[in-house]
């Protein structure tokens, strides 16, 4: 009697992931699109926010003056920035190139692919709140969020909802040209529902209603409830959420390798 075995599927070591992830790390440091836009941009807009002395004042309706209530403003620009335009067009270009289609003849998946671009751009991310905030404490009389779980919760699903956007773009996009038209086009209409330009409550009530189910808004609450020392509500938590898992979910099973 001759025993049959069943073939096992091929499955890549892990140590390439390491490999790819390294690769990753390397081009974004040689290319820093993230590093420039999404932290430097935003930095600079708080110093020069911080030198306005009408946004000193304290905001209707908050206790946080005006110019606190921006911080959670510029913390999702630059998440929407590194999103929408670093997150994306690398693995665009790679796409456009052929480098993709080499990659889909190994073992590994194309998750690894998304991956290694959210890990390099989360930590982009953190870097970049991190200096908003500790920049605004230390040298811009900001005070600390008082409520830090709600605030540390607000910023990971921004972070969350926005790269599961530009995960679409990345898994959709036929070239990095159209990858930033479209991250560009998204970018204003989300900086605008948020504040960035005046203040929600200058907004229709039509408009604040669309608002409340934008990415960026929803953060922009959660972490302003946050710095007042209020856990954040549950619809913007639940807005971010839904952002994440649909249209993470959706970058995964449309993602193509050319």
């Amino acid at each position: 009697m001759t025993a049959h075995t069943v073939p096992t599927e091929a499955r890549p070591p892990s140590r390439g992931f390491w490999e790819l992830l390294k690769t990753e790390e390397r081009r974004a440091l040689r290319a820093p699109v993230g590093l420039l836009l999404g932290v430097l941009v935003p930095v600079i807009l708080l110093v020069i926010f911080s030198a306005i002395p009408g946004l000193k004042q304290v905001a209707p309706g908050s206790t946080l003056t005006m110019f606190a209530e921006y911080v959670p403003v510029l913390i999702g620009m630059s998440v929407c920035l590194i999103a929408l335009v670093s997150l994306p067009i690398p693995v665009v270009s790679d796409r456009q190139t052929g480098v993709l289609r080499r990659f889909a003849t190994t073992p590994a998946p194309p998750s690894w692919v998304l991956a290694a671009q959210v890990i390099v751009n989360f930590a982009l991310a953190l870097i970049a709140i991190v200096i908003l905030v500790a920049g605004g404490v230390l040298f811009f009389g900001l005070h600390m969020p008082a409520q830090w779980g709600g605030f540390v919760l607000s910023a990971l699903l921004c972070i969350a909802a926005m790269f599961g956007i530009g995960l679409l773009i990345t898994s959709l996009a036929r070239s990095p040209q159209v990858a930033g038209v479209v991250g560009t086009v998204l970018l204003y209409p989300l900086l605008f529902f948020a504040g960035m330009w005046t203040p929600k409550q200058n907004l229709s009530p039509a408009l604040q209603h669309i608002g409340n189910y934008t990415p960026l808004d929803a953060a922009a609450q959660a972490m302003d409830a946050a710095m007042q020392g209020h856990f954040p509500p549950t619809r913007p938590l639940l807005v971010m959420a839904a952002y994440a898992i649909v249209f993470g979910v959706a970058a995964i099973r449309l993602f193509r390798w050319e």
